[in-house]
């Protein structure tokens, strides 16, 4: 099946759902025009653009859905959509289907996601993250926090494991955990290593699998870094070039 050019041009740009369906899960939500769409589903769409980052567990779920002798399930949800809004038709579906293969969250997901009442108030109403800082710092993008004031647990969510340049890492002076645009967390990191079971044996999902990431050891950062950076209860960011977009990992001054 593909679209005629006459079909093309009325669908426009438009979001669409990959489904397996041995369990009708779906496992990947994308935007396109034209037939990208049946490319995706395909697994074309990812040979094509020849991109290491993409020829992962998306591609893995589509070959074993061949290997059974089945097809990849699709559902175009919106079409028709303009421009401007393309990002977040796509953003909000991404946020509507957890444990997706995506590479990427949805656009801005990290800053305007799907949050709790008490996320929200914190967002609008926390003392503001410094527009300019002075130290070298990595600010990287967790998730499924449970409790904020936990150093622990904030720590071992921040410190394993990223795609990111180690050489950068590196050169931080602290690394900085963000959840929806607020900044909970302080560290600095001793060694950032490859991420093996064997360089982090306390982490029990570290199973090797994750090539080419890398996690840190490290600790809390000094008191009057954590009060700078973090405070009693967060600090949001405000400044543009220091949101997360896409990528979890950001850089400054590195």
């Amino acid at each position: 099946m593909r679209f005629s050019e006459e079909v093309s041009e009325r669908l426009g740009n438009y979001v669409y759902r990959l489904i397996d369906p041995r369990n009708g899960e779906t496992f990947y939500v994308g935007k396109g025009r034209n037939n990208r769409v049946f490319d995706h589903a395909a697994g074309v769409a990812d040979l094509a653009d020849d991109d290491s980052q993409t020829l992962g567990s998306k591609l893995d779920r589509i070959r074993a859905i061949k290997n059974a002798g089945l097809e990849v399930l699709h559902v175009i949800h919106r079409h028709e959509i303009p421009d401007a809004a393309v990002f977040e038709v796509e953003a909000a579906l991404i946020d509507a289907y957890p444990g997706l293969t995506n590479i990427q969250g949805g656009h801005a997901s990290s800053d305007r996601g799907p949050m709790n009442h008490v996320e929200i108030a914190d967002k609008y109403s926390l003392p503001t993250f410094p527009s300019n800082p002075e130290h070298r710092l990595v600010l990287i993008n967790i998730n499924k926090l449970d409790n904020r004031f936990d150093h622990r647990a904030i720590y071992n969510l921040v410190r394993y494991c990223w795609r990111i340049s180690r050489s950068r890492a590196e050169s931080a002076q602290y690394v900085l955990a963000v959840i929806r645009g607020v900044v909970v967390g302080a560290f600095e990191a001793e060694r950032w290593m490859a991420a093996t079971a064997d360089n982090f044996p306390d982490i029990p999902y570290a199973d090797g699998s994750e090539a080419h990431r890398f996690g840190f050891v490290g600790r809390d950062a000094p008191k009057e870094i954590w009060d700078l950076y973090v405070g009693a209860r967060g600090k949001r960011i405000t400044a543009p070039e220091l949101k997360h977009v896409q990528n979890p990992v950001r850089f400054w001054n590195c």
